[in-house]
């Protein structure tokens, strides 16, 4: 049985969870005929390799190129700041080295549409990391969608909120320095938020943004008197090529929220809701259903969204674990993006979300 060599670049929150999603595969999915393992870290600091040892990697470096050049390993995991992915994944794809790659792809339009053709002409298996496409709710959202269910798309509403900038005795983070981000919230949240509009809908045509900064002063990543140079919220009316329009929100400044991520579809035949607090139901709103049928409509009848009970309902060979009724969560959509990646390496098919995908969201960004 193959056993792809993992070098993962960075060990933040992302590297952990990519950890997590190779180590446990197994228990996901049944029958695979490869197997794989994080081989090699490179992490920020000599701190964070002590850390890295704890969770049993036998090698750790705080210099990336001993494990691009690594003749051992088969796969670069890139989990660093966003300004640092352009270099390093350059470094990769000459290495010819399959890449899997967080949001966004890089900084600029220009940077990430030359990383694509660079990975094709290379021949690589390269995946960006866009895990919410892999929650059962939106991967049956895509089926209803391919079925025609919701004919004609007419409008959308996509809208990624956290509360992480509301606390401004509390220190930044990197993702708020746009010196090291790139491009605030918006490279964060809206470029989840705006995948699925792309994934789910099609490719945008349009786009007007405006960005906020609601702190303008707070405490930088040092503890000192810090100047906001990121966006803090940002908000998009956008169309797409197929006619439909609609708005895009990713905000950190929305108190009371966690990972609120609402997405809402709206076409000429049915509709789709989607939150990522409630990961295990799809609401689907079948406009034929309830549209000249002779039934009692008295208190409603039996009009109105229907609730579609996704929870571990995965095609096979995904494995339900404890069994299909049992509720999943976050890290399952990033098992699946894993999965769906080693799938395509193994078995050489283009991987999806690709690089050519990372570059449509950078391009709608910028």
């Amino acid at each position: 049985m193959k056993k792809y060599r993992i070098g993962l670049l960075g060990f933040g929150n992302m590297g952990k969870t990519h950890l997590y999603s190779v180590n446990n595969l197994h228990f996901f999915y049944r029958g695979l005929d490869f197997t794989a393992e994080v081989a090699g870290v490179c992490t920020a600091t000599a701190a964070s390799g002590l850390t890295a040892k704890e969770f049993g990697i036998p090698f750790v470096t705080t210099n990336e190129d001993d494990i691009i050049h690594n003749p051992e390993i088969d796969i670069i995991d890139i989990s660093t700041p966003n300004i640092y992915h352009y270099e390093t994944l350059k470094k990769a794809i000459a290495a010819g080295k399959h890449i899997y790659c967080e949001k966004p792809l890089c900084v600029t339009y220009g940077e990430a549409a030359e990383i694509a053709e660079l990975a094709k002409a290379a021949g690589i298996t390269a995946q960006i990391v866009f895990n919410t496409r892999f929650l059962a709710p939106i991967m049956r959202a895509k089926q209803l969608i391919d079925e025609g269910r919701l004919g004609r798309l007419l409008s959308f509403r996509s809208a990624y909120l956290h509360s992480s900038c509301t606390d401004t005795a509390k220190t930044a983070g990197w993702k708020q320095n746009r010196d090291i981000c790139g491009g605030g919230v918006l490279f964060d949240l809206g470029s989840h938020a705006i995948d699925l509009v792309y994934y789910l809908g099609g490719e945008f045509d349009s786009v007007h943004g405006k960005a906020q900064i609601a702190y303008p002063v707070r405490k930088g990543m040092d503890g000192k008197e810090w100047h906001t140079n990121a966006d803090e919220a940002f908000y998009m009316t956008a169309e797409l090529k197929n006619g439909a329009c609609g708005t895009i929100e990713a905000n950190k400044i929305a108190l009371g929220t966690n990972d609120d991520f609402r997405l809402e579809l709206y076409g000429e035949r049915g509709a789709i809701r989607f939150d990522l607090m409630e990961p295990n139901w799809l609401y689907y709103y079948d406009g034929g259903a309830h549209a000249g049928q002779n039934h009692n409509t008295d208190l409603g009848g039996n009009s109105g969204f229907c609730r579609i009970e996704c929870v571990g309902r995965y095609s096979e060979p995904a494995y339900p674990l404890c069994g299909v009724k049992a509720p999943v969560g976050w890290l399952r959509g990033h098992a699946g993006s894993y999965y769906s990646f080693l799938d395509a390496v193994h078995y050489n098919k283009p991987a999806i979300p690709s690089f050519d995908d990372g570059a449509h969201v950078q391009w709608v960004m910028e």
